[in-house]
């Protein structure tokens, strides 16, 4: 059985059951061809306004529910996403641009998201606490209540469950806005495998929306908390206006990344770690590596292994040729990577590779010669580029790397584990890779950065608890 039934619910909005919004249609377009793949529902301000209602309505109903029911229906959705892997998996390549590698294990992960949740309502949530009056005293976690949702395209699926499984285990009600251009893997997806496993009508609503609906969902008096996955300017803007409110808000941003290569380091393996970790999805990751720091001594080999993984990179259509590559998002994605480009290279950056682009499908491109005044070098490219600065020692490669308002993910390739932990010390970022990647992620670990990076974490198994509740501390009369 189909999971997805665009026949029936294509122009419709999720709310416990699909309806007709008021915000009317758009259009998903697969962006390796332009092809029309489907029109789904958009909500509209009066949408939201509905659907935070009735998420208001239906949440004491589900926190009051047993904790190992909830629990049950985070294992069945787990189940659906398996069993209807293939079929989600061709949404996410023909929508998002993923090639099959990526899709895949986005919908394993995805799944791996609702079991680490299934564990949350099972575990406690509270403390004994010492009562000077002799009363029984309690600090426990309570639902925040109604959570708004705001997912990305670039992943959609994994980060939109990544928010949405533990908010919905803890017992909360969900309002989920996932980005148009990608509302099918993102939105219908996520609406169809909870309404097979059984979740209780009115606790989750999927619309699909812009702006205006995203800005709804933020100011909306109902919505006790917001989660958002995206760009850092929008995450301000959205910090700044749920501070307003006094309204929690977790945020997890951009990231400029930085992959250290030291002195001592295998440099064929730091360059193949260096052209997955920029060009992975194109380089559409929040942890893509946004600048490649050699140390002088070996950044000759460096640069000229990394060019030579980005030359022999296929790039073309992922559901129809085998490919390392498929395309950026749309034109105005495109447009921007290419302006970075120009303007470092006009700057006095050395194109050793790439740089070209045939409609959305851009070649993976390694800039030489980047200085931190070059916009390769300070802004988030979102884009297949991997841009090398060389430094004189491991003390200018932290200064370098620091050298940033971001702090999502670094990594260290170095010949001495013990050399790449000390020299993690001193990384200001959340995450610290030693001969690693940049792109890793997986549902059981503290995942968040700091500074334009965001203040959103997500703690992996057992401790979602933290951002999904709140604290309410309890007193009783003593018995007897």
């Amino acid at each position: 059985m189909t999971l997805i039934d665009l026949a029936r619910t294509g122009g419709k909005v999720y709310s416990g059951g699909w309806r007709e919004p008021a915000g009317g249609s758009t259009k998903v377009v697969e962006p390796a061809t332009g092809v029309v793949l489907a029109e789904v529902g958009v909500g509209d301000v009066g949408d939201i306004d509905d659907a935070v209602r009735a998420a208001a309505l239906a949440q004491p109903g589900w926190q009051a529910m047993p904790a190992p029911d909830r629990a049950a229906v985070l294992r069945r959705a787990a189940l659906v996403l398996v069993e209807h892997t293939t079929e989600v998996v061709e949404w996410l390549i023909r929508e998002s641009g993923s090639v099959r590698g990526k899709a895949e294990y986005e919908v394993a992960s995805a799944a791996d998201e609702l079991w680490a949740a299934a564990t949350l309502p099972m575990y406690p949530h509270g403390e004994l606490l010492p009562d000077p009056a002799g009363r029984r005293s309690v600090a426990r976690r309570v639902p925040v209540g109604t959570v708004g949702v705001i997912s990305p395209w670039n992943v959609p699926l994994l980060l939109a469950l990544r928010a949405v499984a533990p908010a919905l285990a803890l017992g909360n009600a969900v309002v989920l806005k996932p980005d148009p251009r990608t509302a099918v893997s993102g939105g219908h997806a996520v609406a169809a495998v909870f309404d097979r496993a059984g979740l209780p009508g009115g606790v989750l609503h999927v619309l699909a929306g812009g702006p205006e609906a995203g800005e709804a969902l933020v100011r909306h008096p109902g919505t006790d908390m917001i989660a958002f996955t995206g760009s850092s300017a929008v995450g301000r803007h959205i910090g700044a206006t749920a501070g307003g409110a006094l309204k929690r808000v977790s945020l997890e941003l951009g990231g400029n990344n930085a992959l250290l290569v030291l002195d001592d380091a295998d440099v064929a393996a730091a360059a193949a770690a260096g052209a997955w970790s920029s060009f992975f999805h194109q380089g559409q990751v929040c942890m893509s590596a946004g600048r490649h720091i050699v140390v002088e001594a070996v950044a000759d080999r460096y640069a000229d292994a990394l060019c030579r993984h980005a030359a022999q990179a296929v790039v073309g259509d992922p559901w129809t040729e085998r490919v390392v590559l498929g395309p950026l998002i749309d034109l105005a994605q495109r447009d921007r990577v290419d302006r970075i480009v120009r303007e470092s290279i006009a700057a006095g950056a050395v194109l050793r590779e790439g740089g070209s682009h045939d409609g959305l499908m851009y070649r993976p491109t390694v800039l030489t010669g980047v200085t931190p005044e070059l916009p390769a070098f300070r802004e988030e490219i979102f884009g297949p580029v991997a841009p090398v600065i060389v430094v004189a020692d491991e003390d200018e490669a932290v200064r370098i790397a620091n050298l940033t308002e971001y702090g999502l993910v670094a990594s260290v390739y170095t010949g001495s584990a013990t050399r790449g932990a000390a020299l993690a010390d001193r990384l200001a970022t959340g995450i610290v890779h030693v001969n690693d990647p940049t792109v890793d992620d997986n549902a059981y670990v503290p995942f968040g950065g700091r500074g334009a990076s965001g203040n959103g974490h997500r703690h992996g198994i057992g401790r979602n608890t933290e951002e999904f509740t709140q604290w309410q501390w309890l007193t009783l009369p003593a018995a007897g």
